[in-house]
C-alpha cells in the first residue's frame, strides 16, 4: 500500500509540474491551439478557442480540471497533432520503450564485460577499463550519436544512419543511450566484485577448485550485481529521457520527438500525457527492479537495503561527473 501511495504521489507531482511548466511558457496557449502566431487567428476566434479549452478561467479551476481529467483517464487531444493523445501514445511509445529496454539490456552486458575485464587481467587493465567507464558515462547523447553516424554509418557503412525500420537501423541507436549508462553500471559491478573478492564465500570457492570464470559468474557477479539491479531503475529513467536526443538524431518515431513538438507548441494534453506516462514507466520498473533484487539476492532485505544505498551513492557520484 506504501509503495502504490508513492507511486500515485510520483505522478500527481508529475502533473504538477507539467502544468506549472506549460503556464510559464512565454505566449498565449490559445494561440497555440490555432497553430501560433503566423496563424493571423482573429481576436473573437481567440476567444472562442479560450472558452472551449477553459482557458479563461482561474488557473486554478484551470488545475482541478486538469487533474480530474488525468484521474479519470482521458489525456484529451492533441493540440498540434488534432488526433486523441491516447492514439500517439499507443503509435509512438513503443518505440521508445523498445529504445530503451534494448539500451538496458546492452549496457549490462557492457558493464559485465567491463568488470570481468577490469578485476581479472590485472592493474593495468582495471586502470583503462576504469578511465574508459567514467569517460563513457560522462558523454553526451548527440556528440556520441553523432561519431558514431560518422564512422559506422558514413565511413564504414555497415549501418544506415537513421532508422529504416529494420533490425540494422536500431543498432545505432541503442549503443547511442547504452554507452553512457554502461559506464555508471560497470563502475557499480566492479566495485561489487572487488568487494565480493575479499569474502569467505569467494575464499570458500577458490579452495574448492574453483574456475576464476566460474568464480566470476556463479559466485561474484550475483551479489555484484545487486547495486547495479537497484541502479537499473534510475539507468531506465536516464534512457527514456535521453531518447528526446537519440530519437531527434536517428529519426525515430518515438515519444522523445513528440515531446519535443509538444513543447514547442505548448501542446499541453500531449505534454502531459507523454510525462504521465513516462513516470509511470518509472514506477513501474522502480518495482520490477525491486522484486529482481529480491529473488537475485539470497540474503533477505538487509542487504538489498545496502544495496539501494549503494545504488543512490553511485547516481550521486555519477551526477556529480557530469
Amino acid at each position: 500500500m506504501g509503495r502504490l501511495a508513492g507511486g500515485v504521489g510520483v505522478l500527481w507531482a508529475v502533473a504538477t509540474l507539467v502544468f506549472v511548466a506549460i503556464r510559464l511558457i512565454p505566449g498565449d496557449p490559445a494561440l497555440a491551439i490555432l497553430g501560433g502566431p503566423g496563424s493571423q487567428a482573429s481576436a473573437e476566434a481567440v476567444d472562442a478557442v479560450r472558452r472551449e479549452y477553459g482557458l479563461d478561467r482561474p488557473v486554478l479551476v484551470q488545475y482541478a480540471v486538469f487533474l480530474g481529467r488525468l484521474a479519470t483517464g482521458h489525456l484529451g487531444d492533441s493540440y498540434a497533432f488534432r488526433t486523441p493523445v491516447s492514439t500517439l501514445l499507443a503509435q509512438q511509445l513503443p518505440v521508445t520503450l523498445t529504445l530503451a529496454v534494448a539500451g538496458l539490456v546492452v549496457a549490462w552486458v557492457l558493464a559485465i564485460g567491463a568488470a570481468w575485464w577490469s578485476t581479472q587481467r590485472g592493474r593495468i587493465a582495471a586502470a583503462l577499463t576504469g578511465a574508459i567507464t567514467v569517460t563513457a558515462s560522462v558523454v553526451p547523447h548527440f556528440w556520441l550519436g553523432s561519431v558514431l553516424i560518422v564512422v559506422f554509418a558514413s565511413a564504414l557503412g555497415w549501418v544506415p544512419a537513421v532508422s529504416d525500420g529494420s533490425l540494422r537501423g536500431w543498432v545505432l541507436p541503442v549503443l547511442t543511450v547504452a554507452v553512457p549508462v554502461a559506464g555508471y553500471l560497470a563502475e557499480t559491478v566492479r566495485d561489487g566484485v572487488v568487494d565480493a573478492q575479499r569474502s569467505a564465500f569467494a575464499l570458500a570457492a577458490r579452495g574448492r577448485g574453483e574456475s576464476r570464470a566460474g568464480l566470476f559468474g556463479r559466485h561474484l557477479l550475483r551479489h555484484a550485481a545487486l547495486p547495479g539491479i537497484a541502479l537499473s531503475a534510475w539507468a531506465f529513467g536516464s534512457l527514456v529521457s535521453g531518447a528526446v536526443v537519440v530519437e531527434s538524431v536517428f529519426a525515430l518515431p518515438g515519444i522523445g520527438r513528440a515531446l519535443v513538438t509538444a513543447v514547442t507548441q505548448r501542446d499541453m494534453p500531449l505534454v502531459a500525457g507523454i510525462a504521465l506516462v513516462s513516470a509511470a514507466a518509472y514506477v513501474v520498473v522502480l518495482a520490477v527492479a525491486d522484486l529482481v533484487e529480491r529473488v537475485v539476492d539470497p540474503r533477505g532485505s538487509r542487504s538489498g537495503t545496502r544495496a539501494r544505498n549503494r545504488a543512490r551513492g553511485g547516481t550521486r557520484h555519477g551526477a556529480g561527473a557530469r
